[in-house]
């Protein structure tokens, strides 16, 4: 028993390490993931005037994460917002709100 329970625990080590290897070796990840806003927030997170979607691109790093967490942790209501925000990592988070971030 002992062991299967140790055989568990290495296991799941090995999987969060190779997830976390995975977001650094991909330059490409946090694009990608910022994909999936593209449907509301517009390519690049320049979104369509009057569409009613937030512009995300240049906005602060900082506060982009803060309105994901707050989705996330349901402290700011929303339509959809927290049900995807918790389809991420918060390392996850993180690289999509830089990735915003730094587009202008």
């Amino acid at each position: 028993m002992k062991l299967l329970r140790w055989t568990m625990a290495l296991g799941l080590l090995a999987a969060v390490g190779a997830v976390q290897a995975e977001e650094k070796a991909d330059p490409n990840l946090a694009r990608n993931l910022a994909a999936t806003c593209a449907n509301c927030h517009g390519t690049d997170g320049k979104a369509v005037a009057g569409s009613g979607a937030e512009a995300l691109a240049g906005t602060d790093k900082a506060k982009l994460l803060q309105k994901l967490m707050d989705f996330r942790s349901g402290a700011k209501p929303a339509t959809i917002m927290h049900q995807i925000s918790k389809g991420y990592t918060e390392a996850q988070l993180e690289l999509v709100a830089a990735y915003f971030a730094a587009r202008k």
